[in-house]
């Protein structure tokens, strides 16, 4: 014979079992990640200081805070060569579990995907030749039918080109890091480019010079590493590793030693 009090201990040893259930099959990619012990890291490797592809390898902040929170996570890092044309599509095509490598957080991004917390500030600059930058004293002198624009499809940059230099003759250059050098060599006039990177190639060439460092042609905004939206567990984690290793100095030395 059944009794109430038996009837409620088995209708709550079977809400337990669900639970349980529900709970053990929770976090499918985090779950993946810590059985294979690889996390898949996708980047365009072409944007320094962030992430750059050599012979060596990858290199850049965003390489060494990766492999910061990998080590946090206790797994390996297996990198993925993905494009700036590409990288949204990569990443909801499961290509890899998070993407790095000087990404700007907008919403645009946000509403596909999830991105852990701003780091970086900065404003979209300019990346002129030294000799010609008495001409660029404002926004609008960029805006002009004899100024040659040279972008890298894909990104922010390119936006940035597409809704403000409509005038100006503008070109694309699939290899981003390429096109300072272009620059420089005369075959462009200006290279769209966020703060961090126009430093880098201003201070390596001095044929190259970064127009607009001090005032900015936009808003300050903030870089951040991609992660999909297929699974809250792995997102939550993630967003604790880099607590992690923010309080463990890791993103200030990483700082110090790419963004200064």
């Amino acid at each position: 014979m059944i009794t109430k009090k038996t009837f409620a201990w088995a209708a709550a040893a079977l809400v337990a079992s669900l639970s349980f259930s529900q709970a053990a099959q929770a976090g499918p990619r985090l779950d993946k990640i810590m059985e294979t012990k690889v996390i898949r890291v996708g980047t365009s490797g072409d944007y320094r200081p962030f992430a750059i592809k050599t012979d060596g390898g990858f290199s850049g902040h965003d390489i060494d805070v990766i492999e910061a929170m990998a080590k946090e996570l206790g797994v390996k890092i297996e990198y993925v060569q993905t494009s700036w044309p590409n990288l949204m599509k990569d990443i909801q095509a499961d290509k890899f579990d998070v993407a790095v490598g000087g990404i700007t957080r907008n919403v645009a991004r946000i509403r596909q995907i999830e991105m852990l917390p701003g780091y970086a500030p900065f404003g979209k600059v300019a990346l002129v030749r030294s000799a010609d930058k008495a001409q660029f004293n404002a926004p609008q002198d960029l805006n002009k039918a004899s100024v040659r624009v040279i972008k890298n499809p894909g990104g922010t940059n390119e936006a940035y080109v597409l809704e403000n230099l409509k005038a100006a003759q503008v070109s694309t250059h699939d290899k981003n890091a390429e096109i300072p050098a272009l620059i420089a060599e005369g075959k462009g006039d200006v290279m769209i480019t966020e703060t961090y990177e126009a430093l880098v190639y201003s201070k390596a060439d001095p044929r190259l010079h970064s127009a607009f460092m001090d005032a900015p042609l936009t808003p300050q905004s903030y870089l951040g590493f991609m992660l999909p939206k297929d699974d809250a567990d792995y997102t939550r984690v993630m967003g604790f590793v880099w607590g992690q290793v923010d309080s463990r100095g890791a993103l200030k030395q990483a700082a110090d030693k790419w963004l200064k």
